[in-house]
This record gives structure tokens, C-alpha cells and sequence, in this order.
């Protein structure tokens, strides 16, 4: 009799009837949660999140923002996740240090590049830059030009901009360069979440902005690529060169650092107390695979450098 009722229902009965099944279906899913730097977002949430929820049967939840404040987050026990990814060994080497990482693997790598809106008054300008037949730091420098970046207190890009900026007077012998452009080191005129900084620039609110090569091309946006003496992609120029480079920064604990250039890699690992370890391993699983590489590589990233962290 049930068989009956139910066979004779509206096809818009029984629509409604899967719409109100599907949430307890998906509730009965383990979730696996990530954290990761801010710049990976579009990767996240259109290509590695969908692949692990159809992979694992889970549900994904991902938390992108600054990777340095998201270590002290996870190691403050503030938040929890059950894997992080980092940009530069720093932030991950804040989680080994409170207990909660133990390896740490190298997924991908990218490089320093200055992103630009085709809305700015100046994209002609930025164009040339590109090209080649301008230095675009002297772009960078022409009155009004609004610049981005994210704060080198809690993000490793906007620690990677400063130093970009340090290599780059050295090499184009230009003194003062990067305080002609980025003012203070902590500049707040300049400074902008990580996960709204390319969205800014899309959007023409600023005219430019330092960005990572990967998040960059996913985003669609124009770009001036930097010499690898600058970009910070090389590890072999670490100990002669980038390893110049240095500034100190006041943290939030009001303890004052001496800054020195990382690698551009991002790291993966699972966190010692994550909810659900057994999902975490399947995520950087994937990360590692053919599969997660090519999406990595559509996304504009390069691959993984160096060895893992321990």
C-alpha cells in the first residue's frame, strides 16, 4: 500500500521528498576540513575539494587565509582542521614546533609575481612592463598607482613581497626601491586579507598588487612576470642571493623578528589531533597523485621542490 501511495505521488512530491532525504544523507558523511594559505583558493573549492569529496565520500569544508595566522589558529587549539597547507616551510615549521605536525610534504611550488587590473588607468602601462619595454617598478611608482599585498605579520606572500622588493633594488642597483614603493614595512594603505586581495584587484579597487604566479593564473588576471633573482622560485639562488635579504617585523606578541627569505613550496601534512586523520591522508594522497598534480598544473602551480619537512 506504502509502494502505491508513493507511485502515484507528483513528480514534484517526489522531488521534494530527495531534496529533504539528500541533507541527512549527506550529514551521515564523515567532513574532512583544510586549512590552507589563502592564495590556493580557487584550487581548493573548484578542483581538489569536489575530486576529494567524490574520491573519499566526505564532506569538504576549506578555510583559506593568512598561512602564518592559521598556524598560530591551529596551534592555539582556536581552530581545527584535519589537514594544512602552507606556502613556505615557516608556518608549518609553527605547528611542528607546538606538537601537532610531525612530516610535512612538498605539494607544489609557484613564484612572486605583480598582478594588475585591465581597469586601472595605468593597465596600458602595466602592458609595456610585461612586455618588457618598461621597468615596472618605475610603473609601480607613477603617482595615484594603488598597490596591494597582504600583511607580513600573518602571511608568508606579504613577507614575500618585502623581500621581492629588498632583492629587486639590489638588482636593478635602484637604493630605496622598496620603501619608494611599499612605504612601511607594515604599510595598512596597502594591506588586505589574503583570500579578497585578487578579488580587489579584478574588481579595479586597486591597481595592482604583489600575488604568487599559481593563484594569479587562476584567477585570470594579467601579470608581470619578476627575473628568478627576485621571484624567489630558485632554490639554488637561496644561499647566494635570496639569503640577502632580510627585515625585522614586530609580532603580535610584541617581540621583534629578523625576517629571512623561504622557499616558494607548499606543504601538506595531516595534523596529529585531526578529527578525521584517515580522510587527511586521503587528501594529500591526492594532492601527490597524477591526477592532483594536472589539477596543480591547470591551476598555474609548478611542482613540488625539496625534500619534505621534519
Amino acid at each position: 500500500m506504502l509502494r502505491r501511495t508513493f507511485l502515484t505521488l507528483p513528480m514534484a512530491a517526489v522531488a521534494a521528498c530527495f531534496t529533504l532525504l539528500a541533507p541527512a544523507a549527506q550529514a551521515a558523511e564523515p567532513v574532512l576540513k583544510v586549512a590552507y594559505a589563502g592564495s590556493m583558493g580557487a584550487l581548493m573549492d573548484k578542483a581538489l575539494g569536489p575530486a576529494i569529496q567524490q574520491q573519499a565520500h566526505v564532506q569538504y569544508q576549506g578555510q583559506g587565509a593568512g598561512a602564518y595566522g592559521l598556524a598560530r589558529l591551529l596551534a592555539a587549539k582556536q581552530i581545527s582542521a584535519d589537514v594544512f597547507v602552507s606556502i613556505t616551510p615557516g608556518p608549518m615549521q609553527v605547528l611542528q614546533k607546538a606538537g601537532l605536525v610531525g612530516v610535512a610534504v612538498p605539494v607544489a611550488s609557484t613564484q612572486m609575481v605583480i598582478a594588475y587590473s585591465p581597469q586601472s588607468r595605468y593597465a596600458k602601462d602595466f602592458e609595456a612592463a610585461a612586455a618588457g619595454r618598461t621597468p615596472w617598478y618605475e610603473v609601480l611608482q607613477k603617482p595615484g598607482v594603488k598597490f596591494g599585498r597582504t600583511d607580513p605579520k600573518t602571511d608568508p606572500q606579504g613577507r614575500n613581497i618585502v623581500f621581492a622588493m629588498l632583492l629587486a633594488q639590489t638588482y636593478y642597483k635602484q637604493p630605496g626601491l622598496a620603501k619608494a614603493i611599499l612605504g612601511p614595512v607594515v604599510n595598512p594603505s596597502q594591506i588586505f586579507a589574503e583570500p579578497s586581495l585578487l578579488s580587489r584587484l579584478e574588481s579595479g579597487q586597486i591597481d595592482a598588487s604583489s600575488g604568487y604566479l599559481s593563484a594569479v593564473i587562476s584567477h585570470k588576471l594579467p601579470y608581470i612576470r619578476l627575473p628568478n633573482e627576485i621571484n624567489l622560485s630558485d632554490p639554488n639562488l637561496a644561499a647566494t642571493w635570496y639569503d640577502k635579504a632580510h627585515f625585522d617585523i614586530t609580532q603580535p606578541d610584541g617581540k621583534t623578528e629578523t625576517l629571512s627569505t623561504q622557499p616558494l613550496v607548499f606543504y601538506a601534512a595531516v595534523l596529529k589531533n585531526a578529527p578525521n586523520p584517515k580522510a587527511g591522508e586521503a587528501f594529500i594522497k591526492l594532492m601527490r597523485s597524477p591526477q592532483g598534480q594536472a589539477m596543480f598544473k591547470r591551476y598555474g602551480y609548478s611542482e613540488p621542490k625539496g625534500g619534505d619537512l621534519r
